[in-house]
């Protein structure tokens, strides 16, 4: 049984990644992605965790995002546990708008309009993880729904490239909402006695096509009896995400208390 579900594993791996290698790619950008978490026990099988993150881009030079999020996993089985969340997103957005009526004119696809602003998001998940222990190893499969939800947004004007200043106009955003698929491959070097724990995985955004790919490596350690401190870093491939465009390098660190 555990043979079979290695190899099947081995496979989904090995089709994950190469549907990954399928995304074009872009700009580079590098931010560091801070997060602090408590969780608390509620029983045996079911816990209820609170999280604070912090994320910066345009290398560390710009705040790209606060969030505050909640969220309940339940274990129905050894080897099979189910999570539910809720996010609160408060992000930095850029937009731009190009030349693209006039394929004659010298300024086609150069940038014509450009806002900068802070808006609010709320999201909501809902997953199911499937584990397999092979001695000191551990295999997961994450299979992720998420649902996000942006507000409409008005801002008083945005930058004029053409004229070189800003026009004076206001500009609405209509309100976007988004499901997506998340599939994250994980394997964990988790030895008894050992109070680090290194860690790798893959992660596939999907909203009727592949958006997004994340690459992780990073260790979590013990330090002090329920305390966890934890660095990663991570390889983000956003090349058709329809908010950042740029691939990203991020350096992360994590702290968790658990009661």
């Amino acid at each position: 049984m555990k043979r079979t579900s290695f190899i099947t594993l081995t496979l989904l791996t090995a089709s994950l990644l190469a549907s990954a290698q399928s995304l074009p790619k872009t700009g580079n950008d590098f931010g560091i992605w801070t997060d602090i978490a408590v969780e608390k026990a509620l029983s045996k099988k079911a816990s209820v965790e609170l999280e604070a993150e912090y994320r910066s881009e345009d290398k560390m030079k710009q705040n790209s995002r606060w969030a505050m999020g909640v969220s309940g996993e339940y274990k129905i089985t050894k080897w099979l546990k189910a999570g539910v969340g809720y996010t609160f997103i408060y992000k930095h957005n850029e937009k731009y708008t190009y030349h693209y009526d006039a394929p004659n004119k010298p300024n086609y696809s150069k940038p014509n309009k450009y806002a900068e602003f802070w808006g609010t998001r709320h999201r909501v998940n809902v997953d199911l993880t499937g584990s397999l222990k092979l001695s000191d190893w551990k295999l997961s499969l994450r299979e992720r729904w998420q649902y996000t939800y942006r507000p409409e947004k008005t801002i008083d004007q945005r930058y004029d490239f053409d004229k070189d200043k800003m026009d004076g106009k206001q500009k609405t955003y209509k309100a976007k909402s988004k499901n997506q698929l998340r599939s994250r491959l994980q394997v964990v070097y988790s030895k008894k006695g050992l109070n680090i724990e290194p860690y790798a995985n893959v992660e596939l955004y999907n909203a009727w096509s592949l958006e997004k790919v994340r690459y992780t490596v990073g260790l979590n350690w013990d330090f002090i009896k329920r305390n966890t401190l934890g660095v990663y870093y991570r390889y983000q491939d956003n090349s058709k995400d329809d908010d950042d465009t740029r691939d990203t390098h991020i350096l992360g660190v994590s702290y968790k208390i658990k009661f």
